[in-house]
């Protein structure tokens, strides 16, 4: 009896062993610690969180437009902003009134800038097909394979997604006539997809998603594409989540857009719409100069995330809100439409209304900048009381280790096997306590990161009175 007990134990052993390869290998397979960055918006990166807040991080916004409708003729929310690789000087396109008072048809503005606040005025308007919304640009650099079309172009117009190219950013030329993909509404964009060297191409549907509706909503929708002219069948990318209180009522979706690759992640922005509201309680559409609907609307931005540049997760909590000031150029809307990694900020452009969706959109439509440091999107945040977060098990490619975090008492790191048991020399008492604020904490242990390279580990973060927003993995010795 007893050998019979030796041999099953024996046997439970081998059966838990042999599980435990099968959850590091699938592990494995979708995840490997390389150097990147690893944003924790990107909840797969988590295995578990113990006595930590995930919050909403908010960007700094400055308190006045950049670029206005007064003296820029701004008057959508779309636009481009791209820093020149070589001239390192900014370049503005967004859209004005094809001629005065045209709400249905657009031109192509360019203004440029030294540093990305300040605009040199006055816009050229430029040479493109017909516009009647969108100014979507991809720089696809100064090697580009053919110098004649390094930059794209895409816009909404006669049902759907059409495109164009250009040498300089100025004078452009239609790369396929027509719409190249179809939808039937009016917003659409194109991003780079630099981790599967593709386009993304985003679109907007009208339709009706739920029985419950009463008509028609704006729907997000999204494609790729290896050319910008032939195109997969688009598919749902953003729909509202019906068990949010916040999302009750008409939600809709101006688009996602403004796509910044992260390491292995890209992150979006989605801008809502509430057009079943007002910005102001007590006031009604016509108080607000729109004497044509029930309600003048409203608008917010929210995060969106995607790790197969296909399907998306967001937030539902807005993360550039409207202006909570009554009076201000930004009060009803702020929806995000660009960011641009700028040294150790990243700059967040969008269309600021004033008082309503489709309200004195010549005069109170603008664009406004918020700032915020890389990668803070979100945090995990702990009080007086230590809180953990433990990643996923995955092989490692690297040998240091950063943390993004903002500390006022301590934070430490200790890794582990994949059982969750902390491998000798890297416990947290190995490690040197972490305090300050930095995007770039080195962490440092009794033992070098390096050893355990190739290996299947899990890192936990121990955080006291901090703040953590995303971590880095890197090569070479520490600094």
């Amino acid at each position: 009896m007893e050998h019979k007990m030796i041999l099953w134990g024996c046997a439970i052993a081998g059966l838990m062993l042999c599980c435990l390869a099968t959850m590091v290998s699938a592990a494995s397979a979708q995840q490997q610690w390389r150097p990147n960055p690893y944003v924790l918006l990107d909840q797969s990166l988590i295995s578990s969180v113990d006595h930590l807040q995930r919050r909403v991080c908010q960007p700094h916004r400055h308190p006045q437009p950049v670029v206005d409708a007064e003296h820029d003729q701004n008057f959508q929310p779309w636009l481009t902003v791209i820093r020149d690789p070589q001239t390192r000087r900014f370049r503005m396109w967004y859209n004005i009134p094809y001629s005065p008072g045209n709400a249905g048809a657009s031109s192509l503005a360019m203004m440029e800038s030294d540093d990305g606040i300040h605009w040199i005025r006055p816009h050229k308007v430029l040479d493109t097909p017909p516009i009647q919304f969108g100014a979507s640009v991809i720089d696809e650099g100064p090697n580009y394979r053919d110098p004649s079309t390094r930059y794209k172009l895409a816009w909404w117009k006669d049902g759907g997604l059409q495109v164009a190219g250009s040498p300089d950013g100025v004078t452009w030329k239609y790369l396929a006539p027509g719409p190249v993909v179809r939808a039937n509404h009016d917003i659409t964009g194109i991003e780079w997809d630099p981790i599967r060297n593709r386009y993304m191409g985003f679109l907007s549907v009208m339709m009706k998603l739920e029985p419950s509706w009463d008509s028609n909503r704006r729907i997000p929708h999204m494609s790729v594409s290896d050319d910008l002219i032939h195109w997969r069948q688009p598919w749902i990318s953003v729909r509202p989540d019906l068990t949010s209180p916040r999302e009750q009522g008409e939600t809709e979706f101006y688009g996602l857009s403004a796509i910044l690759p992260r390491g292995e992640l890209l992150v979006g922005m989605v801008k809502i719409l509430r057009d079943d509201l007002n910005c102001e309680l007590g006031l009604h559409a016509s108080d607000l100069k729109d004497d044509n609907r029930k309600f003048a609307g409203l608008g917010y931005t929210v995060l969106a995330w995607s790790r197969d540049g296909e399907h998306w997760n967001r937030d539902t909590e807005p993360f550039l809100d409207r202006n909570p000031q009554p009076g201000t150029w930004d009060r009803a809307h702020a929806w995000a439409d660009d960011q641009v990694h700028v040294g150790d900020e990243v700059f967040i452009y969008y269309g600021g209304y004033a008082l309503g969706h489709k309200a004195d959109r010549f005069r109170t439509r603008q664009v406004g900048l918020a700032r915020m440091p890389p990668d803070r999107y979100i945090s995990y945040a702990a009080d007086a009381t230590p809180g953990h977060l433990r990643t996923a098990v995955a092989p490692l490619h690297a040998d240091r280790l950063t943390v993004n975090a903002k500390v006022d008492g301590e934070l430490r790191v200790r890794v582990c096997d994949p059982t969750g048991k902390a491998i000798s020399g890297f416990d947290f008492d190995d490690c040197q306590p972490i305090k300050g604020d930095s995007l770039a904490h080195e962490i440092r242990w009794k033992a070098a990161l390096s050893s355990l390279r190739d290996q299947p580990v899990q890192f936990v973060f121990t955080l006291r009175d901090a703040q953590i927003f995303a971590f880095a993995l890197a090569d070479g010795d520490a600094q």
